[in-house]
C-alpha cells in the first residue's frame, strides 16, 4: 500500500531563516524539502513570497540573487492569495497580518503548518480549531520528522 504525502506549510519566518543560516531546524526543513523525498512536500503563500521579497529589498538586497537560486530547489507550491472575506473571517482569531498565512495554509490543505512566530499561531484554540498542525520548526525537527524518516524505511 502507498503511504500518503504529507504537506509543511512554511510560513515566512522559516524560509527566511532557513536561508540566512545553515544551521538550525529551519534550515533542515529547507533542506529535507530541496531532496524531494516521497512522503514530504512543501507550500508555502503568494503572501508570504510577498513578504519575504519586500523584507529582503529592505533590509538585505544581497541576499536577493541566492534566495532566487535556491527557492525553486526547495520545490514549494505556492498558494495563490486568499479572498478577502476568507482574511476577514480569520482576523477574528489571528493579527491581521497573519490572516492571509492561516488561509493559505488552510487552501493548501497542509497537515502541518511550521511556523517561528510563537505570540500568534501557538494559541492553544487557534492550534485545536483547524486540521493541521501548528508547530514550530524545532517541534516539526524533533518530533515528526524522525517519524518520516522511520517510515520511508518500513
Amino acid at each position: 500500500m502507498a503511504k500518503r504525502r504529507h504537506k509543511l506549510f512554511l510560513d515566512s519566518n522559516v524560509i527566511l531563516s532557513g536561508l540566512l543560516s545553515d544551521k538550525g531546524s529551519p534550515r533542515i526543513i529547507l533542506d529535507i524539502l530541496s531532496l524531494n523525498l516521497p512522503l514530504l512536500s512543501g507550500a508555502t503563500g503568494q503572501y508570504n513570497i510577498m513578504e519575504i521579497e519586500k523584507n529582503l529589498k529592505k533590509k538585505m538586497p544581497g541576499i536577493i540573487p541566492l534566495y532566487k537560486k535556491y527557492l525553486p530547489a526547495i520545490r514549494l507550491e505556492i498558494v495563490p492569495l486568499p479572498a478577502r472575506d476568507t482574511v476577514k473571517k480569520l482576523s477574528k482569531y489571528i493579527a491581521g497580518r497573519d490572516a492571509p498565512v492561516l488561509g493559505s495554509a488552510i487552501s493548501s490543505k497542509a497537515d502541518y503548518l511550521v511556523t517561528g512566530d510563537k505570540k500568534d499561531f501557538h494559541k492553544p484554540e487557534l492550534k485545536a480549531k483547524y486540521e493541521f498542525q501548528i508547530l514550530s520548526p524545532s517541534e516539526f525537527v524533533k518530533e515528526i520528522l524522525p517519524e518520516f524518516l522511520r517510515s520511508m524505511n518500513e
